[in-house]
C-alpha cells in the first residue's frame, strides 16, 4: 500500500505509540493528582502491538516512539521494543520516559533495539525538580541520563517545559550543561491543557521569545530530517548539545506535520489536539486483517485537518504534555 498522506500533501513516517496511561509522576502541568484509574478498558497486548506495528510499517512508517503516561511501568515493556525493532520497515526506536528505570535498565533496552530516549527533566535544581514533579528522584534521573549516554543511543533527548516564574531561570543552566553534554535539550511551549486558563497565564513562557533570545546569542537554526518530529532545532559550533524548541503556538506549527499518535487503547488520533479518536482495536486481533486495518488508516487520513484549534482552547486529548514532546 502507499505512504499515508492527507489531503493537503503531508507524508506521514511517523508514529507515537502510547502503551499506556499509567505514570508515577505528578507533574504540576499535567497530573498533579497522580494517575487515577478509569478502571475501563485495558492498554493493548502485545500481539495487537505487533499487528499494529506491522500495519504501520506497510504504509511509510520509519519511526515509532514508545509514550505513556510512563511507558517502562509496563512489565514487557522490553519485549515491546523488541517488537518494534524487529519489524524490518521501522529504521528507528525512540521512547519518552520521566527517565527513573533508566539507570539500571539502559543497557537492556538499548540490546533490545532501542536507539533515541527522550527523558523528561523540568529542573536541575533538585527542590524545583522536586516540586514540577511530586517527586524526589532527580539524581535518580540524572544518573540514568549518565546510563543512557553510556549504553550508546544514537541521541539522547532532554524535554523541559518552562514555565515562567517557577524554572525558567533554569535555561542559563541548561545552556551550561549541553556545552560540553551531548544532549539533545528540548524546550516545551506550556499548553492551556485541561489545568485551565489560570495556572497557564502565570506560568506560560512563549517560545518565540526563547528562540529569540537563542538567535541573539549565536544559535543556528538547523534543517529538519524527515522523521523528526516538530522541534525547530538549533545549534552552536562550541557546543556539543543541540536545543530544540517546540512551540505548538507558533505560525505554521502543523505544516509540516509528520506524526499520527494511537493510544494506550487503540484509538487513532489523527492530531495530538483532537478529542475524539478512532477506534482500531477490532483490527488487531489477526495478521490477516491488515489490509482491512490499512484501508481504515488511509481512509482517516482523508478526515485529518489542517490546523490544530489550540489558539481557541481546544487542546483535546493532550493532558499530557509529554504527548508532544519529539
Amino acid at each position: 500500500m502507499s505512504q499515508l498522506q492527507d489531503k493537503f500533501g503531508r507524508k506521514f513516517h511517523y508514529l507515537r505509540m502510547s502503551i499506556t496511561d499509567v505514570c508515577n509522576f505528578k507533574c504540576t502541568y499535567c497530573l498533579p493528582d497522580g494517575y487515577r484509574p478509569d478502571g475501563r478498558q485495558s492498554f493493548l497486548t502485545l500481539s495487537e502491538i505487533e499487528n499494529l506495528v506491522a500495519a504501520f510499517g506497510e504504509v511509510g512508517t520509519q519511526k515509532i516512539r514508545i509514550t505513556g503516561g510512563e511507558p517502562t511501568l509496563r512489565k514487557d515493556f522490553t519485549d515491546i521494543v523488541r517488537i518494534v525493532a524487529d519489524n524490518p520497515n521501522i529504521h528507528t526506536v525512540a521512547m519518552t520516559t520521566n527517565g527513573y528505570r533508566l539507570e539500571k535498565n539502559a543497557k537492556q533496552w538499548y540490546d533490545a533495539g532501542l536507539r533515541r530516549i527522550n527523558v523528561s527533566v523540568d529542573s536541575l535544581d533538585p527542590r524545583m525538580f522536586h516540586q514540577i514533579t511530586g517527586e524526589n528522584k532527580f539524581d535518580e534521573v540524572m544518573r540514568g541520563i549518565d546510563a543512557a549516554l553510556e549504553a550508546g543511543f544514537e541521541r539522547v533527548k532532554v524535554n523541559a517545559v518552562l514555565l515562567k516564574d517557577l524554572n525558567s531561570k533554569d535555561l542559563p543552566r541548561f545552556l551550561h550543561w549541553i556545552k560540553h553534554t551531548p544532549i539533545d535539550l528540548r524546550f516545551i511551549e506550556l499548553m492551556e491543557t485541561g489545568l485551565g486558563h489560570d495556572y497557564f497565564k502565570a506560568h506560560h513562557l512563549a517560545g518565540n521569545d526563547i528562540k529569540a533570545r537563542l538567535m541573539a546569542e549565536g544559535w543556528l537554526h538547523d534543517r529538519s530530517a524527515v522523521d523528526d518530529g516538530p522541534a525547530q532545532n538549533f545549534s552552536r559550533p562550541d557546543y556539543q548539545g543541540r536545543i530544540g524548541l517546540i512551540m505548538p503556538y507558533a505560525k505554521d506549527f502543523c505544516a509540516s506535520c509528520n506524526r499520527l499518535r494511537v493510544s494506550a487503547k487503540g484509538k487513532l488520533h489523527l492530531c495530538l489536539f483532537t478529542e475524539s479518536g478512532l477506534d482500531l482495536r477490532d483490527l488487531l486481533q489477526h495478521a490477516d486483517q491488515r489490509p482491512e486495518l490499512i484501508q481504515r488508516l488511509h481512509s482517516q487520513l482523508a478526515q485529518k485537518e489542517q490546523t490544530h484549534y489550540l489558539h481557541q482552547g481546544i487542546t483535546g486529548v493532550t493532558q499530557h504534555l509529554a504527548s508532544i514532546g519529539g
